[in-house]
């Protein structure tokens, strides 16, 4: 593989961009190196700026269910173009897309766009503040949710890849408005609730977490959550957007047969374009204005692009419920000869191997990952045209652009690694 175009690239990103990257784990710090700049993507495939060629699993972090550049979304782009990018006014498209998620997720009885991952949890939690009249949260050590300051405590991504823990320039006072536990521990949550319940305003969790890797529900988990909060006048918030539409078609809350007060979605409703959504029941989405007295605005939600992009993807996936069979039983293919020393986990079309022999239920154990060999795992593969997440602490992606040979092909790379 060369890089020479990518290193020199670096090198002048990092005069005029922090870093050289416009967010943190793209920066190869976590496993060393020089990250590849991309010049295009096609199917299941990355190309570089040096002409290299990568089966790709990292996907966009997700949202790209059905692969870079598919047809029908770019079919929408263009159609879209002809209209207009943005005016800050209402469109029948958002009402569309609106339509769409409540179909597919029954819980979102009112839905509001908004333009990332972060700004529908920040939105959520505020909403969940105003409805409740209470002001503490709820989250789990390594769940991340966007770079909203209340829920940047013990985030998992790339806080957990830098080894921050909590970062510079979120006030104490801020801080102090997030109760966080251990994930996995319904003892922990009970014990919260005992001695502040009256003032828990949600809880917010990554109903399969993807930012310290994929590590899924325990059995009972998230029913326990469910109860919890009904009885202390909660709200249940789930964090779908990086589950939303790719575990199952209506989410996590789908596979696990849970039913959330709040979801926020994101990453897949865009078919790759920046959007994201937050909703639930009604009379909680009633508060937000204008209809209510929870201020939240922006004046790109909801635009002609993106939201167009959303209904092509939303709508190839409910016309071929087929994709989720098929990106099944490829990740059955990747992860179904785990090496010694390595454990897999795996929902759906998200997976991480592990580079520990312990079981992975929360933080605490996923970060004994041996993260050095994760580092040299990373190299090896990149080497031989496969693009994983540039840490151990977050989740792969499985497309239905990916092929038999695709994952037969990362398969024996693998195997090769670990045959040293």
């Amino acid at each position: 593989m060369q890089s020479a175009r990518s290193e020199a690239l670096f090198e002048r990103a990092k005069k005029s961009i922090p870093g050289g990257v416009n967010s943190p784990v793209r920066a190869f710090r976590a496993v060393g190196g020089v990250p590849r700049f991309i010049r295009r993507g096609e199917g299941a495939r990355l190309i570089d700026e040096d002409g290299n060629s990568y089966i790709d699993y990292v996907g966009s972090w997700g949202p790209l269910l059905l692969g870079h550049r598919h047809p029908d979304v770019v079919a929408a782009l263009r159609e879209v173009l002809e209209f207009g990018t943005s005016f800050g006014a209402p469109t029948e498209r958002e009402i569309e897309l609106a339509e769409l998620l409540r179909e597919a997720v029954p819980s979102m009885e009112m839905v509001r766009l908004v333009n990332s991952g972060t700004e529908a949890t920040m939105s959520a939690i505020r909403v969940a503040r105003g409805f409740t009249g209470r002001d503490l949260t709820v989250k789990f050590d390594g769940c991340y949710h966007g770079h909203v300051d209340s829920l940047l405590v013990k985030a998992g991504s790339g806080m957990a890849t830098l080894a921050i823990s909590d970062t510079v320039g979120v006030p104490q006072a801020i801080a102090a408005t997030t109760v966080v536990l251990p994930f996995n521990s319904v003892e922990a949550v009970e014990k919260a609730f005992a001695e502040r319940g009256h003032e828990i305003a949600s809880v917010i969790i990554e109903p399969v977490v993807g930012n310290m890797g994929c590590v899924p529900p325990e059995p009972g988990y998230l029913e326990a959550l469910r109860a919890i909060t009904e009885r202390h006048g909660a709200l249940l918030i789930f964090d779908e957007v990086m589950t939303g539409f790719r575990v199952a078609h209506g989410g996590a809350q789908q596979l696990y047969g849970i039913k959330p007060d709040l979801s926020t979605f994101g990453k897949v409703i865009g078919g790759g374009l920046p959007i994201a959504a937050y909703g639930g029941r009604a009379d909680v989405m009633l508060k937000v204005a204008p209809a209510g007295p929870v201020y939240q605005a922006g004046t790109l939600s909801g635009n002609p692009l993106a939201v167009s992009a959303g209904l092509a993807m939303l709508r190839y996936l409910k016309a071929h419920p087929e994709v989720y069979t098929y990106i099944e039983k490829l990740g059955a293919m990747l992860t179904a000869r785990p090496p010694a020393g390595v454990t897999v986990n795996r929902v759906g079309s998200m997976f991480t191997f592990f580079f520990t022999p312990e079981k992975v239920t929360s933080w605490d154990t996923a970060k004994l990952a041996d993260t050095a060999r994760y580092g040299r795992y990373f190299h090896w593969m990149l080497e031989r045209g496969v693009y994983l997440a540039p840490s151990q602490f977050e989740a792969g992606f499985i497309s239905a652009a990916h092929t038999e040979a695709d994952i037969q092909a990362t398969v024996e790379a693998a195997n090769a690694f670990f045959a040293q």
